[in-house]
């Protein structure tokens, strides 16, 4: 395994992250438990979760996820082993308490949590997506509304996760699904108040959707903050398996609305990617992870898997290093088909 450092702290993270939203209804505890063992095992430390997970979410599996880990940490005793990132919610869940990010629902949303993962503190908290109308999910567009209900709140958002930080409970934060604007809102009103900064940004990124490079690369850059890349094998879709008769138990099969990665400009794309794996010896999988692992910006990559074999593959990925030429291919794909599931 491959390590680097969460942005501006001292913590040390595996370059693969383990990603668990499928826990707790994809997958059952004990396969839950088998992958965390398995990654633990590889050199990886660092595992991201949310409160709303498992998804799709509902009702009866929120919180799920959380739950899982919390038993595996009981079990083991080594809590100690893992850096542990997990996400508020935001708005639009009815049956996730009073989503949001008001001073009593984050303290709220982060006591859940800690319960559910039998642990005192959290070392990275995320914002899950912004409070506000934004362009993610799928969304191409900034969908302006002249009149919303939202009002500008980052100074109380920060100076709650101050309180939570001074509290011991948790040790960075962070944003997911977040736009330039928000981040940079977050970063200066940390260097003006003295507030806790956002260390991480974790949105999609993947070979048909690399949106983060339009305007959020720059900020990562040079505000050194670090991308947790969500989704690199765009649900599944930059395995292959979708090229062909795909097994009924995979993702976009049970749940038909997750189609973002599957419109027809996306599925000619893939196509041309897995052709240039093809020819250079390589999976599909590993090559779209092994792009997305080098890129600069890139702290560490969050990967998932329902199945031990696809957990093996996507891990090994790390030991991969595509060559200029492979790169060079990729990029000639890109130009031709520029973000088709952006």
């Amino acid at each position: 395994m491959k390590y680097t450092t969460l942005p501006t702290t001292e913590i040390k993270v595996s370059k693969i992250c383990l990603g668990t939203m499928t826990w707790g209804q994809q997958n059952t505890l004990r396969e839950a438990h088998e992958q965390m063992d398995y990654a633990i095992s590889q050199g990886i430390n660092f595992f991201d979760t949310a409160e709303m997970y498992s998804i799709p979410g509902k009702p009866e599996t929120y919180g799920a996820t959380e739950k899982i880990i919390g038993s595996w940490f009981k079990k083991n005793k080594n809590r100690d082993q893992v850096i542990l990132a997990s996400k508020i919610a935001g708005p639009g869940y009815a049956h996730i308490r009073k989503t949001g990010f008001s001073k009593m629902a984050i303290h709220e949303a982060l006591e859940g949590s800690l319960k559910r993962l039998q642990t005192d503190y959290i070392d990275l908290y995320q914002l899950h997506w912004p409070e506000r109308p934004t362009n993610c999910f799928g969304i191409r567009e900034y969908p302006y509304q002249k009149d919303t209900q939202w009002e500008d709140n980052f100074s109380e958002v920060l100076t709650t996760l101050q309180e939570c930080i001074q509290a011991g409970k948790i040790r960075h934060i962070g944003v997911s699904n977040e736009t330039p604007w928000g981040l940079m809102r977050y970063l200066e009103e940390s260097k003006q108040k003295s507030l806790p900064r956002m260390v991480t940004l974790q949105n999609a990124y993947s070979l048909i959707q690399r949106s983060v490079e339009i305007g959020l690369s720059e900020v990562l850059l040079k505000e050194n903050v670090g991308l947790l890349p969500y989704s690199p094998l765009a649900f599944g879709v930059l395995s292959g398996k979708y090229l062909n008769k795909s097994p009924k138990d995979a993702r976009v099969n049970l749940f038909p609305a997750y189609n973002r990665y599957s419109s027809p400009q996306a599925t000619t794309a893939v196509e041309k990617y897995a052709q240039i794996a093809s020819q250079n010896g390589l999976s599909l999988a590993q090559m779209s992870l092994a792009f997305v692992n080098q890129l600069p910006f890139v702290t560490s990559t969050i990967i998932g898997a329902t199945k031990m074999e696809q957990l093996k593959e996507n891990i090994a990925s790390i030991d991969l290093n595509l060559t200029p030429e492979i790169r060079a291919q990729i990029e000639s794909v890109h130009r031709e088909i520029p973000n088709p599931a952006a």
